[in-house]
């Protein structure tokens, strides 16, 4: 019964955002409370949510005072020169423009934490999208893919998860599967030119004057039209159809050059205390969540002494600081729920017990495949340390080596990161101002098919 009222309890969640008929925090809260009444531990549900919470607090503070950090930084200009290098290579082309996310976000990936991936990667990017008027999940879906590939470094969490679970090193994990991953980040690049070329196709290739005056035109039309036919200046037929619309009513922006709140004098500045922030949390020096704490403080302090200016950028920023904490804190339910009655723990070993035994020696490929959809399903430290271990388990008793069940277990990651169970996703869609349902219908068979193609590159060199 719990095995079945947890894929109830995901799917129902699953289908009422996609058809946006319940907003993502409602829906992680209200779902969950529900179906904990109708496990029959209702009493329990404020145990369950405060465990929830707890774990996931320290998350919801480190994506608080980074959501302040990098506004900050993107309001003092820090990547202004960024945006303008990105400008002067796509040329205003939205096939460069796609193809310049992925490899962005694979760049900035190299950090380890996907918060800021997706914070730098859009602030960089979404100016670009806004300006020739191009999907915008295309951009979170691209930045969400690369960033799972190589969210499979072993500084970057499941590698590290996964050798542990399993008492391995964890360069006997992830060294032997660069080829599979390298393909995998190949695929994601490759599909950005494909969805770039659909984009190119739908919108045309503008030099940066032709899109400002694109830009003017379509104001115009947004102002005169009101929310009548007139203001769609996107419709869409052919290759970009199947794209949602953008809002009629959202204007172009920009990094305005000329913005009051810019410090060229204090560039270096503000950079190498980037610089520091990153290689500090690379390093572990302290805790991610107090090097953000400590970074913001700084960042305020130096570029804005004056209490009336501080107090005005973390009005600025207070939109999407509340939009993702919620979003942590309500997913906290969601985990606690689901963690709490055990339900992940029948659904996992439902799985488990319905591997047909014929599929015993192929016990590699058999965790690489429900490494996609559990990963997606579950949080990372509920699959890599609950499930993990009985496949390896599992696929030693028919001779599979554990290394070979670690390895496959990362083959789920370029999903994973869309996951709503992932802190990260709220940022990426947050700050693109993207719903939650629109980017989960669009990413999820690519990214699905970006593990697939892994797992079969590391079938293919024989490292699963």
């Amino acid at each position: 019964m719990l095995t079945i009222l947890g894929f109830a309890m995901i799917a129902t969640f699953l289908v009422l955002i996609m058809l946006k008929k319940m907003s993502p925090i409602a829906a992680l809260v209200l779902i969950p409370a529900l179906f904990c009444v109708f496990v029959g531990k209702g009493a329990r549900l404020g145990d369950y949510v405060i465990d929830g919470v707890t774990g996931l607090a320290p998350t919801a503070a480190m994506l608080m005072f980074a959501i302040v950090y990098f506004g900050v930084m993107i309001d003092v200009g820090l990547f202004d020169p960024v945006v303008r290098a990105i400008l002067r290579f796509c040329k205003a082309d939205p096939l460069r423009i796609v193809v310049g996310t992925a490899v962005l976000a694979a760049i900035v990936s190299l950090d380890g934490d996907g918060s800021t991936t997706f914070m730098i990667t859009v602030s960089a990017m979404y100016p670009l999208y806004k300006r020739l008027r191009m999907s915008l999940v295309v951009m979170t879906g691209v930045a969400a893919m690369a960033n799972g590939v190589m969210n499979t470094l072993p500084w970057g969490g499941p590698t590290a998860r996964a050798a542990t679970a399993l008492k391995l090193d964890a360069s006997d994990v992830f060294v032997p599967m660069i080829p599979a991953l390298a393909t995998g980040l190949l695929f994601v690049f490759v599909l950005a030119y494909v969805l770039g070329r659909r984009e190119r196709g739908r919108l045309g290739v503008l030099t940066l004057d032709e899109a400002l005056v694109a830009q003017t035109r379509t104001e115009t039309v947004l102002v005169g039209a009101g929310s009548g036919e007139g203001a769609r200046s996107t419709g869409g037929s052919g290759a970009g159809a199947d794209l949602p619309d953008e809002p009629e009513d959202e204007r172009f922006q920009g990094l305005d050059p000329n913005r009051a709140t810019l410090r060229p004098r204090l560039y270096w500045f503000n950079a190498l205390l980037t610089v520091a922030l990153l290689t500090a949390m690379i390093m572990e020096w302290l805790p991610i969540p107090v090097l953000f704490l400590l970074g913001a403080a700084l960042a305020l302090t130096v570029n804005f002494p004056h209490m009336p200016d501080q107090k005005a950028r973390l009005a600025a920023h207070a939109d999407n600081v509340l939009n993702v904490s919620g979003m942590v804190f309500a997913a906290a339910v969601f985990t606690g729920v689901l963690q709490g009655t055990g339900m992940v723990d029948h659904m996992a070993t439902w799985l488990v017990d319905n591997i047909p035994a014929g599929m015993g020696p192929h016990m590699a490929f058999v965790t690489g495949v429900l490494s996609i959809p559990l990963t997606y399903f579950m949080s990372n430290d509920g699959f890599y340390f609950g499930i993990l271990p009985v496949l390896a388990e599992a696929g030693q008793a028919h001779g599979v080596s554990s290394v070979e069940i670690a390895r496959a277990s990362l083959v789920g990651q370029p999903l994973h990161m869309s996951s709503p169970l992932v802190p990260a996703v709220y940022v990426l869609v947050g700050m693109a101002k993207v719903e939650f349902g629109d980017h989960t219908r669009f990413v999820v068979k690519w990214a699905a098919l970006t593990s697939l193609v892994v797992l079969g590159a590391g079938i293919l060199f024989g490292i699963v």
